[in-house]
């Protein structure tokens, strides 16, 4: 059953990686012509014409975008959080439901499997094939950084295990929605909405301190990377709440699809 969920999902997961890695290898290619000396001092200009509220948001206020990791640990980052969430997102929202919209679940219901196990199989496959792409990429970046010049391993190291947090919880929390219809379509409509919301409440909490506490509302507040940045830790609070979400949504998809009426 898991290879099964294995090869079903592996070309949305080539294509997903896929088109992350080509960006970041345009960033790469790129980057070096935009940060060339004569560029620098109207580069610092621009940034300075931004509100350091905004700044702040995209952890421009603690890290210069003078280099390919500057720009990493700013825009990048930020950029690669949202992408692997709404990855996530789809993929729990449509990995039990394509069986009952594919009419491949009176195949499965007719093998010596239960609900459970169909349930796990499929968490299993979308949490690996989740931590292959943040590895995939992680490792790609990683090497980009080692050709482009020096950069601080420690930090991007742990940066780049950041995307784990909220994608698999991303991932567990549309797993569960996806439990309570037999479309895929409007699971899709509410599990992206979940990503963009709480990557809206991330951005806002970060500019101002009025608002600050909306990031206890967001997803990606579990992949702190300014804490990272700032730090050079990642915060044990978010990789236990981190697992303790992913257990518990995981727990209540497999007990609700238990009792779910299938069509």
């Amino acid at each position: 059953m898991f290879g099964r969920e294995l090869k079903i999902n592996l070309k949305n997961f080539i294509i997903w990686t896929g088109i992350l890695l080509a960006l970041f290898l345009m960033v790469f290619l790129i980057y070096p012509s935009l940060v060339a000396e004569e560029n620098i001092s109207s580069m610092n200009d621009m940034m300075e014409m931004f509100p350091e509220d905004v700044l702040k948001a995209f952890n421009m206020d603690i890290s210069g975008i003078d280099s390919a990791f500057g720009w990493l640990k700013t825009e990048g980052f930020v950029f690669l959080l949202l992408i692997t969430g709404v990855y996530s997102s789809i993929l729990g929202a449509n990995i039990l439901l394509k069986e009952e919209n594919d009419k491949t679940i009176e195949y499965l219901n007719g093998l010596p499997i239960t609900r459970r196990q169909i349930v796990l199989s499929k968490a299993g496959c979308g949490f690996l094939y989740i931590l292959l792409m943040v590895v995939i990429v992680g490792v790609f970046n990683y090497i980009g950084l080692v050709l482009s010049g020096d950069f601080d391993k420690k930090v991007y190291l742990l940066l780049s295990i950041t995307p784990c947090f909220s994608s698999l919880v991303f991932f567990a929390i549309s797993l569960f929605l996806s439990t309570f219809t037999h479309k895929t379509k409007k699971v899709f409509g509410l599990s992206l909405g979940i990503v963009f919301v709480s990557y809206f409440l991330q951005i806002v909490s970060e500019m101002s301190d009025k608002v600050e506490k909306l990031k206890y509302l967001s997803v990606f507040t579990l992949a702190d990377i300014r804490n990272v940045i700032t730090e050079r830790t990642i915060n044990p609070v978010a990789v236990v709440v981190t697992i303790l979400l992913i257990i518990v949504f995981t727990v209540m998809a497999t007990v609700h699809y238990e009792r779910k009426e299938l069509v």
